[in-house]
């Protein structure tokens, strides 16, 4: 499933082209992109460990899963399509909100995305691709906030920043 792509996006998140994804994270070029946010019956997110050799954010923790719309796709068919790739699960996903953020990275690549979040519910237990995912783990709010304040640096920076939106949002957590 390659992703060698982003859509790059103005502030009100019109297309205005499409880029090398390497390149728009080297000049932090503004792109669209998805973040999945995955619950179960018991009220807890599905989190997961992003493989190490990943480009950047290399065995951080981090939303269900995340990744970029290629120029002409729907963003919740794409999306969809890449938490059956990434994480071996199918469940209905919808859009709760959006958030533009812009920070450095390592590998001095800059992240600039106009990321949209979804949510969706399953009890089904990932069967994650090993060359995108490490681990995996169900957590609730409690264990997770905790972690965030006492360990933000374990977690990847657009999870922390959509976490309270998520919180506040999102009815079942």
């Amino acid at each position: 499933m390659d992703r060698n792509k982003v859509v790059l996006v103005d502030e009100q998140d019109h297309a205005l082209g499409e880029m090398d994804k390497m390149e728009a994270h080297e000049k932090g070029m503004l792109h669209r992109a998805f973040s999945i946010f995955i619950f179960n019956s018991e009220r807890q997110m599905l989190i997961h460990q992003r493989a190490q050799h990943k480009y950047h954010g290399g065995g951080l923790w981090t939303n269900a899963c995340c990744s970029h719309p290629q120029w002409g796709e729907d963003i919740k068919a794409s999306a969809s399509q890449r938490l059956a790739y990434e994480m071996g699960l199918k469940c209905d996903i919808d859009h709760l909100f959006s958030f533009m953020y812009h920070t450095p990275v390592e590998n001095n690549l800059i992240e600039h995305e106009y990321d949209h979040v979804l949510i969706g519910y399953t009890d089904d237990q990932p069967n994650f691709n090993p060359d995108e995912v490490q681990n995996y783990q169900w957590i609730d709010k409690a264990e997770l906030l905790k972690q965030l304040e006492e360990q933000p640096e374990k977690f990847t920076y657009w999870f922390r920043t959509a976490v309270p939106q998520i919180i506040k949002q999102a009815q079942t957590y």
